[in-house]
């Protein structure tokens, strides 16, 4: 593809989001001033008015009424907690039970799972007790059953998804993490979305699509947070304490979706929100308790534990089983790049050409999912329950499927590999289909089989070589190998190769398993894994999305070098004059323009800055004084400045707007006298010199969050620059931009690289090598004419400057040479088709022709006939 037509699809994906809106932080902050400042004065103000005995009781009550409000916070998040928890405890367990369902029911309760029919029995087999019953003793008949349940739990859920809450399907962490930055989704944390997505969420996953139940999961728990939130004033009114409930929630959805709550917090730190205070940390731990705390009080896994899998690693590692980590390692980063870059391929092909084909399209991988899924023991469970096995240990009733027995160890290797394989393929197409998909569990479940593949293998080794050097450090009566550690950091490098995150991983695959004694692994694997990613270039699977779907947002790694501003900034702007303006002429401004805001400047031509209004306030202002007024005519005067001193206090800019507004500012009090803007005008926006670099202006918008920054020269505007102007510039120019592992042509690209490189370092090895014999033979003929000359030893200096002369001399005629020869090349282009032009080179070049064709009758080099033709 064309470079300038992929830079138009780019802008075209930041154009589609332009009738959204995003969050002006600072505006928000004045705001929230303004609110705690009135409050305040409400509560103390009136104590004036008792005495004695009166005041003290009113004293004692505004300190009971201000406690109840700081409680406030703290009594959202736990009932946040709560919700969030029981929402999770319910999804498992009906998670479950259909997963079930395709493979038969129990006759003791048809609402009983495989496990709880068959509490008495120990493992994780198929038909393990005689209460639960499949339904049918044929393969192929379960095998079309098994397919049947597929395709109908996955119609459901795509039908639900389409009809009631397009925002449901998805993981939805992309969209979170814009929005914790200020960027507006009408619904994305609605009711709607939370309810059905909690339905849907069962469903897919009993479906057997490869897709995982967390991402969605933080998802739900933010629309939760949201919506009860959303119940209380003081949340609903105030987007920065919004912000800082949805993250808490995000930490609390980890918490539940991993029973890891520490892991929760620092999921949200290292990857959902580019500002976390302390407070924001603590209100996300005591978030993540209540959930992580309701969840186990629930008990729906039936341990009495809040980690998914119990799973005990009693054996120290030794330090020859590194070499393998590293493989593991590595695994991890190339399953991260692969997923990453083919799932963005084939997201674009379902943009392209299955945009209203979504409910056709989850049957369809839902189906073939099942068909192939059945016939491998590891695709045909759930992949949780996959992930259970491949975890334990062979000593601690971890025989499943034959994986503990040396005579199987090949066969069960053969159908480890066949699942990571086809796993693969299926999280590449399935990840992004229009049902609620995580990509989690499924990274981990890929991670886990390969990693018990290599445990094995390297247990087989043991095996064959147990006196091998390498096994030294064994001891004799205890196992060397632990083949499910090798799964558990599988595990860890597939879900951090494809989500970019590292210490989060390391703290939540501790919390998941319990196994303190493999952190040091852990950290080594998410090590290498992070080195092969940073090598090749890619970024978290959510970052890709992210820019995919061309949301405004700057990355934390997104940075411009040595750029101003001035080169960013939009220079043709829309302004309103701070005087002489009417109300036509103002409606014709906002009829005529989709901005969100205007510069006010001043009236003499200048274009002084006096201020910035907001396009929702000039809207407010003219309806209601078209209110007040009962009729407002179109020659109306507009007033963005006062024309006499007012109070310093007075200021509604980024306000609230209430009935008891001072009506002065919507009716005339004199004749002439038009609508009063100047209230609602921000007279200190935030303004930077044309100079500045463009870095500093995306550190702004990183930590500040504003909408809009004024670029003004000494006072005079000279431009305004945004989030999405930045992107823009990025998109296009690509500033001090690093080559990506797709833009330098992937593996094939790295081989020829390579190539090219061995090849041109062997030209200049061979060319320094013919140089060095020619300075040599050089050499030799001038110190043979000294000595012949002077019969003595040659000096020194003498013939190192000789050499040196006749070395300056040689690059002389190869450049004058070289530089005849394309005189020569340009006179033949010339001779075909401008024989005029062709007259007018020197005569030499036509020397230069004849000696060619000289060279060329007689065999002999080229140099020779110049210097008979005089050139050289």
């Amino acid at each position: 593809m064309d470079p300038s037509e992929l830079e138009e699809e780019e802008l075209e994906e930041i154009r589609r989001y332009e009738d959204f809106t995003t969050i002006d932080w600072i505006q928000d902050s004045i705001l929230e001033r303004k609110r705690r400042l009135r409050k305040d004065r409400s509560i103390y103000i009136p104590r004036r008015r008792y005495y004695g005995n009166l005041s003290r009781l009113f004293g004692l009550w505004t300190q009971f009424k201000s406690i109840i409000m700081a409680g406030q916070s703290w009594f959202v998040l736990a009932l946040i907690g709560v919700c969030i928890g029981l929402n999770a405890a319910i999804v498992s367990i009906v998670s479950e039970w259909l997963s079930d369902i395709k493979m038969g029911y129990c006759s003791d309760g048809w609402w009983l799972n495989q496990q709880f029919c068959c509490w008495e029995i120990e493992g994780e087999e198929v038909d393990g007790c005689d209460s639960w019953h499949t339904w049918s003793h044929v393969t192929l008949a379960r095998w079309i059953i098994f397919v049947l349940f597929a395709m109908l739990f996955s119609f459901i859920a795509s039908h639900l998804v389409k009809s009631f809450a397009k925002y449901a399907a998805g993981s939805g962490i992309s969209e979170i993490k814009c929005i914790l930055a200020g960027f507006v989704m009408q619904g994305f944390l609605g009711f709607a979305t939370f309810f059905i997505k909690s339905i849907t969420l069962p469903l897919v996953i009993a479906s057997g699509l490869s897709v995982g139940k967390e991402g969605p999961s933080v998802h739900v728990a933010c629309c939760i947070g949201s919506l009860v939130a959303g119940l209380f004033d003081n949340f609903r009114r105030s987007q920065s304490k919004m912000r800082e409930i949805v993250t808490a929630a995000s930490a609390a959805g980890v918490a539940v979706a991993f029973g890891s709550p520490i892991g929760g917090v620092l999921f949200s730190i290292e990857e959902m929100s580019h500002t976390f205070s302390i407070k924001t940390m603590w209100r996300s731990v005591f978030c993540a308790l209540v959930a992580t705390f309701t969840l186990a009080a629930m008990n729906p896994f039936r341990t009495g534990k809040i980690v998914l899998f119990q799973v005990t690693y009693d054996r120290d590692w030794h330090f020859f089983e590194i070499i393998f980590f590293i493989i593991l390692g590595i695994f991890g980063g190339l399953y991260g790049a692969f997923v990453i870059k083919f799932n963005l391929q084939v997201a674009a092909f379902r943009r392209n050409h299955l945009a209203n084909h979504g409910v056709a399209e989850a049957v369809t991988l839902a189906t073939l999912t099942a068909l192939i899924g059945y016939f491998n023991r590891f695709l045909r469970i759930d992949m949780t329950s996959s992930m259970a096995i491949l975890f334990k240990e062979c000593e601690g009733g971890g025989n499943v499927f034959n994986l503990c027995q040396t005579s199987a160890q090949w066969s069960i290797s053969n159908s480890l590999l066949l699942a990571t394989i086809i796993r693969i393929g299926l999280v590449v197409i399935s990840y992004g289909c229009k049902v609620p998909a995580g990509i989690f569990v499924p990274s981990m479940a890929i991670g886990a089989t390969f990693g018990r593949m290599v445990g094995i293998a390297v247990k087989a080794m043991y095996s064959a070589y147990p006196q091998s050097g390498i096994f030294k450090f064994c001891a004799p009566d205890v196992p060397c190998i632990t083949p499910g550690t090798y799964a558990f950091l599988g595990a860890a490098a597939a879900l951090s190769g494809v989500m970019r995150i590292t210490v989060t991983v390391v703290v939540i695959m501790f919390e998941l398993t319990g196994a303190l004694t493999y952190i040091l692994p852990t950290m080594i694997v998410l090590l290498v894994t992070k080195a092969v990613g940073d090598f090749l270039g890619t970024n978290g699977i959510a970052d890709e999305m992210i820019r995919f779907n061309g949301f405004p947002f700057l990355e934390k790694e997104d940075h411009v070098y040595n750029v101003n501003v001035s080169t960013v900034m939009r220079k043709d702007l829309n302004t309103l004059s701070e005087t002489g303006m009417r109300v036509r002429d103002v409606e014709s401004v906002l009829s005529s323009t989709n901005f969100k805001g205007f510069p006010v400047v001043s009236s003499d031509g200048s274009l002084t800055l006096v201020g910035y209004i907001e396009r929702s306030e000039i809207r407010y202002v003219i309806e209601r004084a078209r209110k007040t007024r009962g009729r407002l005519a179109g020659n109306t005067p507009c007033l963005f400045t006062a024309r006499r001193q007012e109070p310093d206090d007075i200021d509604l800019s980024a306000g609230e707007h209430d009935e008891d507004e001072p009506e002065e500012y919507f009716a005339p009090t004199t004749a002439g006298e038009g609508i009063q803007f100047w209230p609602w005008v921000d007279k200190t926006p935030m303004t930077v010199s044309p100079e500045l670099p463009l870095e500093i202006v995306m550190q702004i918008f990183k930590r500040m969050g504003p909408r809009i920054i004024l670029v003004e020269d000494h006072g005079v505007l000279s431009g305004l620059v945004t989030v999405k102007d930045v992107l823009k510039f990025i998109a296009t120019e690509k500033p001090d931009h690093r080559p990506s592992w797709d833009e330098r042509g992937g593996l094939d690209g790295l081989l020829e690289e390579i190539w090219t490189w061995g090849s041109t370092a062997i030209g200049r090895s061979m060319q320094l090598h013919d140089d060095m014999c020619r300075l040599v033979e050089d050499c030799g003929v001038i110190s043979f004419k000294l000595v012949s000359r002077r019969r003595s030893s040659p000096n020194p200096l003498d013939l190192l400057m000789l050499s040196t002369q006749a070395k300056t001399q040689r690059y002389s005629q190869e450049l004058a040479h070289y530089t005849l020869r394309q005189f020569s090349l340009a006179r033949s282009a010339l001779a075909k088709e401008h024989s005029a032009a062709m007259s007018k080179l020197p005569a030499a070049y036509s020397r230069v022709a004849r000696a060619e064709k000289m060279a060329a009758s007689v065999g002999t080099p080229i140099r020779y006939h110049l210097v008979l033709a005089g050139i050289d």
